[in-house]
């Protein structure tokens, strides 16, 4: 990250967006509810949280639970720095949730080369006969069903949040220290079994299920708190999850029931 910030910095490119992650929460995410962007800063902040009582986060993270959020965080500390060092930069952090779907033309989609580890891929290749069976990684969490929720986001959704950035980047760094991070998620969770039922009802293909022991690094459940992006940006998710599975379908050419009544 330093020697391409000090590549960018050479050509005088001092105005970008950074693909940040929700893992940067952590064991925050399992305190339950929304996460807002103040749970993980890299200065001290003094906010108002959803119930209007004050609040301070001291810089630094909580609870990092992989290393790829770990990675994420350490890239967001160097920026930060960076843009409070140098107020020429102004830089935008987005943290993504779960992106899935595809390009609701079919033309463009994902096809992960190596074994996939994240959820969708894997309903994919088991509703593709690809694999025999989804491994649904603990049926025991705190939540509704017993299996983990997520907050899942149609990549066109992710597409539309990377041109908001852009647009309000300086703007929006301007007014945190050159530097400001943005969720980009819909506010709503969705259980790993809710997502297996609505890619069978829109497929029509039933998906093998078998529950296994939790994995390292996982949370009960992970949600963003989307509303520094709706105000600040002017963006917000459009698509449903049953849309990401209609748009999954489409690309890889399964046939969708015109009868099927959408959730």
């Amino acid at each position: 990250m330093i020697d391409f910030c000090s590549l960018l910095g050479e050509f005088g490119i001092k105005t970008f967006v950074f693909s940040s992650s929700a893992t940067v929460y952590g064991e925050l995410a399992n305190k339950g509810g929304r996460l807002p962007e103040e749970y993980c800063t890299h200065a001290t902040t003094s906010w108002v949280d959803g119930a209007g009582q004050p609040q301070v986060t001291l810089a630094g993270c909580t609870g990092l639970t992989n290393p790829y959020g770990r990675t994420k965080w350490m890239c967001e500390a160097i920026l930060a720095d960076l843009a409070a060092s140098d107020p020429s930069w102004k830089i935008v952090a987005l943290r993504y949730f779960n992106p899935i779907g595809c390009d609701s033309s079919g033309v463009l989609g994902e096809d992960p080369r190596a074994a996939p580890n994240n959820l969708m891929p894997m309903v994919v290749k088991v509703m593709t006969r690809e694999m025999a069976a989804l491994s649904v990684f603990g049926s025991d969490w705190d939540t509704a069903d017993g299996t983990a929720i997520r907050d899942f986001i149609h990549v066109s959704d992710l597409a539309r949040g990377h041109l908001a950035a852009l647009s309000a980047a300086a703007d929006c760094a301007a007014a945190d220290h050159g530097f400001r991070v943005f969720n980009l998620g819909s506010g709503t969770g969705h259980s790993v079994r809710e997502v297996v039922e609505t890619m069978e009802r829109v497929s029509g293909r039933a998906i093998e299920t078998r529950h296994v022991g939790r994995r390292d690094g996982d949370v009960a459940m992970c949600i963003a708190e989307p509303s520094r992006a709706a105000t600040q940006l002017n963006w917000k998710t459009e698509k449903s999850l049953y849309e990401c599975c209609e748009d999954i379908c489409r690309f890889l050419d399964i046939k969708l029931d015109s009868d099927t009544i959408a959730l």
